[in-house]
């Protein structure tokens, strides 16, 4: 009596544990009736016991699914397996999908013969929603990947990744094929490995500093920097190399990308317009110097009327004028063909700056603009007298013309160490910074130039960096509309101590 009343006691319990579980739980009949079924079970089916004691586990499974879990079933009940796990789908009411982790165990008695089955139901449709949220990004950025390559090998500008090392991490076919001619026995997929890579001269070799691959692993951005690849100077190739460094989203550097273009064209094109340029430069030279030398003799003559010596003056303005641009671009194209020659010597600047100064008091006076200096007692230092003239003559000059009437023009002159620093400061017009990003290009002018109808061929300032470049310097603006520009000028290594 004990033994009955305590197997009532269990089956009891059980079946309250059942009914009480978190977990999906049902009694399966032999032919797929659902004999029983707890709360948990009855919630996520979105069903009442009542119902789905009336109906099947076939009655409420997907199509999809059906058939493998029939599969298993049979084979359970054929003794083949003793249970089964599946991740299937379960279909509710209101046409919803219960995605579920079914696992199913047939109870036998004593004898062995089957009497139903147990099965265990957990509702995992946020994880699987997780997990197709997870496959699908996984998916859309797999065909970002695919199509980012395939741009990465298909555009004809030569595309390299190296890492805060300077270690090659990934390059696309155009810039395999680009290394062939600089480095015909081959690459070490290092930054900085030096080659048959030459300056825009076509004959000085670049050193491992200036090489753009070194100076993009030091941390450098630049754009548009040229060169010359290859042994050969009939077959070799003109490239433009642009850089930007790669940032973690702290701003830790974790590498650089570099963009190579094929300018070979546009190069040779340059050079030929520059070849022109100096041979049209070196004809006019002459003939103006005749023209020159007889207006001065001509001027010379006791005998002119006023109106006539009038009328030579202005020709003498002119062709000096003429002189002057024919000058400017004969310097411009032997810049660019890396042909400027400076000629060192020991310079008293101070008095350089003062005499530049004294030349342009006519064109301040005329413009009503006030010129101050801040200059020392001596500075003497190792440069080209005359190209250091042009840079002093074309700085004040521009800083008077675009200095409104009442402004004031600042020219300063110092040292740091072994460096020759000046700096010219005008109350003018200014510029904006995408200007300012130009102002040493060939024959750019700025709009403030063009509104005033201010003369000028804009090459001043491109022979001004030519110069400073040929020193081994730098030369930076500081601009901004309505409150002037401010030039720098550093020459690393001129002063003599």
């Amino acid at each position: 009596m004990d033994a009955v009343e305590s197997g009532k006691g269990d089956a009891a319990l059980w079946r309250l544990t059942l009914q009480h579980s978190p977990i999906g739980m049902a009694l399966v009949g032999l032919d797929g009736l659902l004999m029983m079924v707890n709360r948990a079970a009855c919630t996520m089916l979105g069903r009442d016991a009542d119902t789905l004691h009336a109906m099947t586990f076939q009655d409420i499974t997907h199509p999809d699914d059906l058939e493998t879990d029939l599969e298993q079933f049979e084979r359970t009940l054929a003794g083949e397996i003793d249970s089964y796990r599946l991740h299937k789908r379960y279909l509710r009411p209101d046409g919803s999908v219960l995605w579920s982790d079914l696992s199913v165990a047939l109870m036998r008695d004593d004898a062995g013969r089957p009497l139903h089955f147990i099965s265990q139901i957990l509702d995992v449709s946020e994880e699987h929603e997780r997990r197709a949220h997870l496959e699908e990004t996984v998916a859309e950025l797999e065909r970002e990947r695919s199509t980012l390559s395939a741009i990465f090998d298909t555009v004809n500008v030569g595309l390299l990744l190296i890492d805060a090392d300077g270690r090659y991490e990934r390059s696309n076919r155009r810039h395999r094929e680009t290394l062939r001619l600089p480095f015909p026995d081959g690459h070490d997929g290092r930054a900085g490995q030096l080659g048959h890579v030459y300056h825009p001269d076509g004959k000085t070799l670049l050193t491992q500093e200036e090489m753009p691959s070194w100076r993009a692993a030091d941390g450098e951005e630049f754009d548009d920097f040229l060169y010359w690849v290859g042994d050969d100077p009939l077959t070799r190739s003109a490239f433009s190399t642009s850089v930007r460094q790669v940032r973690t989203p702290t701003g830790e550097r974790r590498g650089a990308t570099l963009a190579y273009q094929e300018v070979t064209d546009l190069m040779r094109a340059l050079a030929v317009k520059d070849e022109f340029v100096a041979s049209v430069s070196h004809e006019l030279r002459t003939p103006l110097t005749a023209v020159l030398g007889h207006l001065e003799m001509l001027t010379e003559s006791e005998d002119l009327t006023p109106q006539v010596r009038r009328q030579l003056d202005v020709v003498r303005r002119n062709a000096l004028r003429l002189r002057s641009l024919v000058s400017d671009l004969l310097h411009v194209a032997q810049a660019h063909a890396g042909s400027l020659e400076i000629e060192r010597d020991s310079v008293d600047v101070v008095c350089l700056v003062e005499e530049a100064l004294e030349a342009a008091g006519p064109a301040a006076d005329a413009g009503g603009v006030t010129v101050v200096a801040d200059l020392p007692d001596a500075l003497e230092a190792l440069v080209d007298a005359q190209r250091l003239r042009q840079v002093v003559d074309n700085l004040v000059s521009n800083a008077i013309k675009y200095t409104e009437p009442g402004g004031e023009t600042t020219l300063r002159l110092g040292s740091v160490d072994d460096t020759l620093e000046l700096g010219v400061h005008d109350s003018g017009i200014g510029m904006s910074a995408a200007e300012a990003a130009q102002v040493f290009t060939r024959f750019f002018r700025g709009s403030g130039a063009l509104d005033r109808h201010t003369p000028g061929t804009g090459l001043g300032l491109t022979i001004v960096r030519s110069i400073v470049d040929a020193h081994g310097g730098t030369i930076t603006v500081d601009s901004e509309p309505g409150r002037g520009s401010s030039f720098h000028v550093r020459l690393p290594g001129a002063l003599l101590t």
